[in-house]
């Protein structure tokens, strides 16, 4: 079922849409009545509804069910991402989203190319959080993780502080990411940089403030490859991968349907 977040909570057995989510339901989608729906509330309520009636401005709905969203992982992960090159922040907030992450924290590290001014860096970020929306309801998210305002390498250091556990994955090796999380911390920040990675000022200073070196081997990723390869890592030690669909529609066929019977 098509997913969608609402602002507000809903307290009755009708609901009304309006605004983005009614246009894309009505032009987009053209979804009629009688066809079903599930909404998110602020709550992490998931609330499966039947749609009474739909107009080009206004879906009714009558909700069938509602239940606590249990899509989300129990562990809250934040990823401070030093501004890579282009656009390719917009794959890696989209992916990351679609992974599990509870924030992302754009970080203008040293190395970083990218360095917009404070109202270009609002216009991204909105644009960001936007892109965080569609993927959080493609991938029936409970939340919509929040992207955060851009932070310099010595904020961001500050802001991680009350985290469980910190990693900074540097190109010059550290310890591996199963060994961080062997006690299964519930918030977990990580650390990627930019193109040009992280100058070793820069990693001296996370080991000063408590935070662990990682390596993702001995490859060299990608600035948007690495992010999305350390939480798909993250989520695995944590157990959080063992229920992820590899699309959004529901399968009604179970494996054995799948196999050669004789």
């Amino acid at each position: 079922m098509p997913w969608f977040f609402v602002d507000e909570e809903i307290n009755s057995k009708k609901y009304n849409l309006s605004g983005e989510n009614a246009r894309h339901i009505s032009r987009s989608l053209r979804m009629k009545a009688g066809e079903r729906l599930t909404l998110l509330s602020p709550s992490k309520t998931q609330h499966d509804c039947e749609i009474s009636a739909v107009t080009a401005d206004i879906v009714e709905v009558a909700v069938v069910d509602s239940k606590p969203c249990e899509n989300e992982p129990e562990a809250e992960v934040v990823l401070y991402q030093a501004l890579p090159k282009g656009d390719k922040m917009e794959l890696i907030v989209q992916k990351c989203v679609e992974l599990g992450i509870s924030k992302i924290v754009p970080v203008i590290s040293a190395r970083c190319v990218s360095r917009p001014d404070k109202k270009a860096l609002e216009k991204k970020r909105i644009r960001w959080q936007k892109i965080a929306r569609e993927a959080a309801q493609q991938s029936r998210r409970g939340i919509i993780p929040e992207i955060a305002g851009a932070l310099s390498f010595k904020e961001a250091l500050e802001d991680c502080r009350d985290n469980g556990v910190n990693l900074l994955f540097y190109e010059l090796g550290g310890k591996s990411i199963k060994t961080v999380l062997k006690n299964r911390p519930k918030k977990i920040g990580f650390f990627i940089g930019s193109e040009g990675g992280f100058e070793q000022a820069e990693a001296e200073a996370a080991l000063k403030n408590g935070i662990e070196t990682a390596t993702l081997g001995k490859r060299i990723l990608r600035a948007e490859t690495a992010p999305i390869a350390a939480l798909s890592i993250i989520m695995y030690e944590l157990n959080e991968m063992d229920n992820v669909s590899t699309t959004g529609e529901e399968f009604k066929n179970d494996w054995n349907n799948l196999c050669i019977k004789d």
